[in-house]
């Protein structure tokens, strides 16, 4: 499967507007800034590049908040860009070395891959998070015997140690729907998901009722698509759309593979996908339903 991210330009918003930003949006946000500085200059991609010793594409990479950065870099494009007043580069810097600050993650870099790294920065910092699952309850809403059922399936002949390693990263993970957080999700699952079995009975009834526990909460919503729906997926995985509060960050699809990832954020690219949810959410039950489904689901187990 292709690991490559077409990330296309994330963001126009000012770095001054990066309040609780997280890592990776924080990286966006100053790449944006760099970005607009060289535009206003005048000034090209492979000119920015050989003031710090590299090439038009190292800028690409910088100014799409695709790579850390380093502050040597920074300090001289700000030069280049003629922002000489302290107060203004001094901000700049700042927020740079801020994103380049280890992340929570940093210490499962033995079981996070690479790819997966951009996604738990953009799942972090955003404010509403639109999922789409055919086949499994969402990550977010797993509990922790379903999460280890689901990886000790999908990674045969990991040790138990590593198992449990990639558990403690799921279960990581939803701190953001927790208090002071508390992140907004709205999950759409295929009816399928919830007859799936994924680990023994007693698992998948639990599994359940802590989905239903979290459907009750204001902050997540939860619709699943009826068999009899009329929906047909036309071969559409899993999708996940993640929204930002920060004026200027565009949405951000995220659609996972088997080794890999595609993250689209170009407008034309993402368009589809938002009109797929917004068909989901029409032939999905009302969430007041999601309930008596679920107790259907359970009942039938």
């Amino acid at each position: 499967m292709s690991t490559a991210h077409d990330r296309g330009d994330l963001a126009e918003t000012p770095a001054t507007e990066a309040g609780h930003s997280g890592p990776t949006a924080l990286r966006i946000l100053v790449g944006a800034q760099l970005r607009r500085l060289r535009e206003a200059r005048g000034i090209s991609r492979e000119d920015a590049g050989y003031a710090i010793r590299g090439s038009h594409s190292k800028i690409s990479r910088l100014e799409g908040g695709r790579t850390s950065f380093k502050l040597r870099d920074v300090a001289d494009l700000l030069t280049l860009y003629g922002v000489a007043g302290d107060a203004e580069r001094e901000a700049v810097l700042a927020l740079a070395k801020q994103a380049n600050e280890p992340s929570w993650w940093h210490d499962y870099r033995d079981v996070v891959p690479d790819w997966f790294e951009d996604y738990l920065g953009l799942e972090q910092d955003a404010a509403l998070i639109r999922a789409y699952e055919v086949q499994f309850v969402p990550g977010l809403l797993q509990t922790e015997d379903y999460a280890r059922a689901v990886f000790t399936v999908g990674h045969k002949g990991d040790p138990a140690e590593r198992i449990e390693r990639r558990v403690e990263v799921r279960m990581r993970r939803q701190r953001i729907l927790a208090p002071p957080m508390s992140g907004r999700l709205w999950a759409v699952l295929d009816e399928a998901a919830l007859h799936h079995r994924v680990g023994s009975r007693e698992v998948m009834r639990a599994q359940l009722e802590h989905l239903d526990r979290m459907a009750a909460q204001p902050h997540v919503t939860v619709q699943v698509v009826p068999f009899d729906s009329g929906w047909t997926s036309g071969g559409v995985g899993p999708v996940t759309i993640l929204r930002f509060a920060q004026a200027g960050l565009h949405d951000v699809v995220y659609l996972e593979q088997l080794a890999g990832a595609h993250y689209l954020a170009k407008e034309g690219d993402v368009l589809p996908y938002q009109q797929l949810m917004d068909e989901l959410g029409v032939y999905a039950a009302p969430a007041t339903d999601t309930p008596a489904i679920l107790r259907k689901a359970i009942d039938a187990l």
